[in-house]
């Protein structure tokens, strides 16, 4: 399951085998208004450390009811949890956080839990992301082609597989993975902001279509040093988040007027160039002959405007592209991140790495992941 949403979390049924995974259902369940805020604040740094406590217990309890609640009376075997990321900084000394105490679920459901994936890859010198990787390489790999997934959550991050140069079938594909900077983060705060907190995102980009891009700023803004940053690289909202936007609006403080559809427009433009420009610097170019796929997970794969925005900022640089979602290919949207983590629980129970230290930047494969075990069932006395 993941929470890497502010907004709700997103439940996979899945099942796990060497070599495959394949989905059984999936669920989500929207949090109180006044958890969400709660989540938001925790993550702009303005909670205490009693309200941090409280909040990673009170998240726990929330994550058990809502999978204990979405289960239609399957057995299941354990429990992969992302948690909600309030804090990841991957630099030197690096740390992150996702919250949500797993304790909870291992007691309601009495399986095992996984979670913490992020801390041994970053032990490892890592950048603790992206961990989706292993799940991308498992469900869109494709012989004879380059195949880059999109990941548009909050954060972005791209996953190539190249199998275009593949001599054989059993070839592996060429992989490399790196965050490419805001996808909803910017858009979604800026659209809470503009609606005076009515809606909580931005739906079908029909604000930012309706919206003229500013130039000059979205240039300057384009200037900033993490898209030209080399990977291994990661990001998150201390970067990309409330401070980004706060900056913005220091720059330009008009810029919610008129429904702050201009803001709305450059910030969707700034998603979508961004990504280009991290393709152009830091994705090998396929050759010309090649079949090219994009493939768009996430919750911004549901914004058409923005889909418009990256299809005709990647057009000049990939030919032969095809631009589609994961739905497209099987896999529901929501889907990817739970089951990214369903996949990487598995494997922290058969022993297996589920880190790719060529695309975190770790000294070497790590079994990600911390096991809480659920409480053992004792004989009654008699």
């Amino acid at each position: 399951m993941s929470g890497t949403s502010m907004d709700a979390v997103d439940c996979a049924l899945c099942t796990c085998r060497p070599g495959g995974i394949q989905l059984i259902r999936l669920w989500s369940r929207a949090f109180p208004k006044a958890l969400s805020g709660r989540l938001h604040a925790t993550a702009r740094g303005d909670a205490d450390a009693w309200e941090c406590g409280q909040l990673h217990h009170d998240l726990g309890r929330f994550y058990a009811d809502a999978i204990g609640r979405g289960l239609r009376g399957e057995s299941i075997d354990a429990v992969g949890l992302h948690g909600q990321t309030v804090f990841h900084q991957p630099l030197r000394p690096a740390a992150t956080w996702q919250i949500g105490e797993p304790a909870w679920i291992a007691e309601k459901l009495r399986v095992p839990v996984i979670s913490n994936f992020r801390v041994a890859d970053l032990a490892a010198g890592g950048q603790g992301a992206p961990l989706a990787t292993l799940f991308h390489k498992m469900a869109f790999a494709r012989p004879g082609t380059w195949t880059a997934v999109q990941n548009l959550g909050g954060i972005g991050n791209v996953t190539l597989i190249d199998a275009s140069a593949s001599t054989s079938p059993d070839a592996p594909p060429r992989i490399l993975a790196f965050d490419t900077g805001p996808a909803n983060v910017l858009l979604d705060l800026a659209t809470r902001l503009v609606s005076a907190g009515k809606d909580g995102f931005d739906k079908n980009g029909r604000r930012a279509a309706a919206g003229t891009i500013d130039a000059e700023r979205l240039d300057a803004w384009l200037r900033h040093p993490f898209f030209r940053k080399r990977p291994p690289k990661s990001t998150g909202r201390e970067l990309f988040g409330e401070p980004f936007l706060r900056g913005i609006l220091a720059d330009w403080p008009e810029a919610t007027r008129d429904d702050g559809i201009h803001l709305l427009a450059t910030l969707t433009e700034l998603t979508a160039r961004s990504i280009a420009e991290n393709y152009h610097r830091h994705l090998p170019r396929p050759a010309t002959d090649v079949p090219v796929r994009v493939i768009l997970a996430g919750g911004g794969a549901a914004n058409a405007h923005l889909v418009r925005r990256i299809h005709a900022a990647l057009e000049p640089i990939l030919p032969n592209l095809t631009l589609a979602t994961s739905d497209d290919c099987g896999w529901p949207r929501q889907a990817i991140e739970p089951a990214a983590f369903a996949l990487l629980g598995a494997a922290h129970l058969l022993g297996v790495p589920g880190n790719l230290p060529e695309t975190t930047g770790a000294t070497g494969p790590r079994i990600l992941g911390q096991l809480t075990l659920p409480p053992p069932s004792i004989p009654s006395a008699k």
